[in-house]
């Protein structure tokens, strides 16, 4: 892996606000598999981490590291305006800093330096009313602009580049598709392992897995709505086991639950550490994955290493980014989805057909070409590539 920028030592600002511990969702892991891999391999630069909280010593991972206290804390978008238009510029004047790195896709306006952000995806353009007004409000009127005002954008796939050059105007020639990689912890378990961690979680059933914020846009009504049909047909023991954390906007999702004739057969788990998960989807009898709207969507790569099929939502990212190595069903549908369900639990030869497909396909991520690409995509934005 080459992810050298240049012979220069530079001073790099970093807003590193997502790297918190134990709370990593899908834009913190992004930051901190790619960090990690960017400073330890670029030891002449100085990478300035701005935190909005005190930082945790495991995302300081190497001596050309500089964490900076930045506050206020920000838990709001009023917060966020403030933290970046006033706060950061001067910082990032006082510390002399020569490149602004964006990994959540924000960025101040007004730099005075070249600047790089990753956008991940633009859901909220489509699909607003997910997010509570402030929110959404913020993402309209300042994503643009965050677009606009970077130097150079990355992104996790093609679908999403394509959507910001249509949404936003930009020049399709200012991004770069990086993809996301997957973690290496995720393979597949021993039958032993499988029969130990069923026992556990479900009283030896067998189960389908969602792995996921619980936000609107991840589809868990007509997930659930989908479960309860597919038990109906299905007449035999099986569980949905439900990993993540809820979020704002659950009402449906909890009417729907209360509504299940098999309810009893739903297990929420809360958030689980990297080492939890990988036992927890290996051991299930599939990864049921069906979102509105999904920028690349790394639950699919996980299942994939772990060896356990898939079925996916046939819009957005997740065809490009699963290919053959899944089937697919429309996430309005839930006839569709229910019917996707059975065909992974009762077709024998569907699940060898997409578990060999999924062994290929995963080999085709990784965070460390995730990091390589990413830092060919900054060092273009100062001219060194």
């Amino acid at each position: 892996m080459n992810i050298t920028l240049s012979s220069l030592p530079m001073i790099i600002a970093v807003n590193t606000r997502l790297l918190l511990k134990d709370k990593l969702e899908g834009i913190g892991w992004f930051m901190h598999e790619n960090l990690r891999r960017i400073t330890t391999g670029n030891p002449e630069h100085t990478f300035l981490f701005l935190f909005d909280r005190p930082w945790s010593d495991e995302f300081i991972y190497s001596e050309n590291i500089r964490p900076l206290l930045v506050p206020p804390p920000t838990r709001h978008p009023v917060l966020w305006h403030i933290w970046l238009e006033y706060r950061l510029p001067g910082i990032l004047r006082r510390h002399k800093a020569e490149l602004y790195l964006g990994p959540d896709g924000f960025m101040p306006l007004h730099l005075g330096i070249p600047s790089h952000i990753t956008i991940h995806d633009i859901n909220f353009h489509h699909r607003p009313m997910d997010l509570p007004w402030s929110s959404r409000y913020y993402y309209q009127r300042y994503f643009p602009r965050f677009a606009s005002a970077a130097d150079r954008i990355a992104t996790v796939s093609e679908y999403s580049k394509t959507d910001i050059v249509n949404s936003y105007g930009e020049d399709t020639g200012k991004i770069d598709v990086v993809y996301n990689g997957v973690n290496e912890i995720y393979s597949p378990l021993a039958e032993d392992e499988v029969k130990r961690v069923r026992e556990s979680l479900t009283g030896g059933s067998p189960y389908f897995i969602f792995v996921g914020s619980l936000h609107p846009r991840k589809n868990l009504p007509n997930l659930l709505r989908a479960f309860d049909l597919f038990r109906s047909e299905l007449k035999r023991d099986f569980k949905l086991v439900i990993v993540g954390e809820k979020m704002f906007m659950s009402g449906e999702m909890n009417r729907v639950y209360e509504r299940m004739n098999h309810r009893q057969d739903v297990i929420f788990t809360g958030r689980m550490s990297p080492e939890i998960l990988h036992k927890t989807l290996g051991a299930s009898e599939g990864m049921t994955f069906v979102p509105f709207f999904e920028g690349f969507g790394i639950p699919l790569l996980e299942a994939m290493r772990c060896q356990v099929p898939v079925l996916a939502s046939n819009v957005t990212s997740l065809p490009e980014i699963a290919a053959d190595a899944a089937i697919y069903a429309d996430p309005n549908n839930t006839v569709d989805i229910s019917k996707g369900m059975l065909n992974l639990a009762t077709d024998p030869d569907l699940r060898a057909e997409l578990l060999q497909a999924g062994r290929k396909r995963a080999e085709a991520f990784s965070w460390d070409m995730t990091a390589e690409r990413l830092w060919n995509s900054i060092c273009k934005v100062i001219g060194q590539c």
